[in-house]
């Protein structure tokens, strides 16, 4: 079975199906999803979905496109509830300067404070970088994320970033981008780093891989992935399956393999 270690079963584009799909995982080989958070709304949203799915763990954490609507209360809240035992993990939190809002010091404020969140709530993160690499690296270097440790989800730079988050002791999220033509810089990076290293991934209902890409994205899609890192890596599908599967368990504390 695979471990989807990223996805947004929340969102809106979920809204007429989200039943009969998710009834659909475990037919498709789909074993177990995290369902990230990424605004206070979806926290409590995917506090929501992982109660009523004995196979799906929810990460609560505020994105950081959505930090300008974080405020003390909402992260003692959080703190709360990242004690429910359904909760693995801190997330999605970082830095996203595409857009460039909100401004870069609310992003780093709130990317501190909810690192230190995931520090006195003893539970990894899950990491999301848009052209920040440098900003991103230091705050974690500087906040010791590495102590914590967690998943640099959907990893998007090159060796030499990735090489600095393995030694740190990171996952690297890999998920659709991995079969799109133009993904040089990725598929190197699964190519150089250990299998032991790499979590899948969807994002869905974002990031869809070929053949697939530009519709909504799906855990069903996961096989395609899983194709490219086989061929990537050059081992069977099973290994992958079963090596990511494992990595899944260790990033989230979920013990062994049943």
């Amino acid at each position: 079975m695979i471990f989807d270690t990223h996805a947004h079963y929340d969102d809106e584009a979920f809204e007429e199906d989200r039943e009969a799909l998710l009834g659909s995982l475990k037919a498709g080989g789909i074993g177990a999803v995290m369902n990230v958070a990424a605004s206070l709304e979806s926290c409590r949203t995917t506090l929501l979905l992982a109660g009523h799915y004995d196979w799906m763990y929810a990460a609560l954490g505020v994105h950081p496109s959505e930090t300008a609507g974080l405020d003390e209360a909402g992260l003692k809240w959080m703190e709360f509830q990242c004690s429910h035992e359904k909760v693995r993990a801190v997330g999605e939190i970082g830095l996203d300067y595409y857009w460039e809002e909100p401004e870069h010091s609310i992003q780093k404020q709130w990317f501190v404070r909810q690192l230190d969140l995931a520090r006195r709530v003893k539970l990894p993160v899950i990491i999301h970088s848009r052209d920040a690499a440098k900003d991103t690296l230091d705050i974690m270097k500087a906040e010791k994320a590495g102590d914590m440790g967690g998943v640099i989800h959907c990893f998007s730079y090159g060796r030499e970033i990735a090489r600095e988050y393995l030694d740190m002791g990171f996952f690297l999220g890999i998920g659709g981008v991995s079969t799109f033509n133009n993904a040089k810089k990725l598929k190197e990076v699964v190519e150089y780093a250990p299998l032991e290293s790499l979590v899948l991934e969807t994002d869905c209902p974002y990031l869809a891989p070929v053949p697939n890409r530009g519709k909504r994205n799906s855990s069903l899609n996961l096989p395609y992935v899983v194709d490219a890192v086989s061929a990537l890596k050059g081992v069977d599908r099973e290994t992958v399956i079963r090596v990511t599967w494992e990595n899944a368990l260790r990033l989230y504390g979920l013990g062994t393999r049943s």
